[in-house]
């Protein structure tokens, strides 16, 4: 009986009063929905690792600094380099921030053409901020801009299996490194 009371009640409004509750209704999703893809474009997602107390993917404010993934990831341990990192470097989408233990020998690397830091961290491998491709760890070659865990694994087993790398175009024998990703990190890698 109660259902038919509720019905009756929604059928007795006027037509222009339920034009304009539907016409209500129906913007809110839209808005919610713009809402929604401005966050997702307002967001960046990096992973820390190293020498953190919680390392692992976070996903922060596009506006965020180093710092704040660093922050995010419960902060640095007691052993952490803080040199090895720019605090103040901006964030971009899918970035790697790594950060040296006191113990490995560490320099924080050169700018990128936008002004942050290109790579957080690395060890003996690194020359003027630079990534030696005979050298360098997997974690040091996932600081690189568009390398990730697994393309890092087959730089280290082309390196092993071909004695090394003779010339930074030899990484174009890597499987999924092509020309456009090589031209993209040259400016971070050498070969010794």
């Amino acid at each position: 009986m109660e259902a038919e009371t509720s019905y009756t009640d929604i059928s007795a409004l006027s037509t222009s009063s339920s034009q304009k509750s539907s016409k209500a209704l129906s913007e809110r999703p839209a808005q919610s929905k713009t809402e929604a893809t401005d966050t997702q474009h307002e967001q960046v997602t990096v992973d820390v690792k190293g020498a953190v107390t919680k390392p692992g993917v976070y996903t922060l404010n596009a506006s965020s600094r180093v710092t704040d993934a660093i922050k995010a990831a419960g902060g640095m341990t007691e052993d952490a380099d803080a040199k090895s990192v720019n605090l103040a470097a901006s964030l971009s989408d899918e970035e790697v921030i790594y950060v040296a233990s006191k113990d490995e020998n560490v320099s924080v690397v050169g700018q990128s053409d936008s002004g942050a830091a290109s790579d957080k961290g690395g060890k003996t491998s690194q020359k003027d901020g630079k990534i030696n491709l005979n050298t360098a760890t997997s974690e040091q070659l996932q600081t690189i801009s568009g390398i990730g865990a697994k393309r890092a694994e087959d730089i280290i087993a082309y390196r092993e299996s071909h004695g090394g790398f003779q010339s930074v175009d030899d990484l174009k024998n890597v499987s999924g490194i092509g020309d456009k990703t090589l031209e993209k990190i040259r400016e971070s890698i050498y070969v010794a």
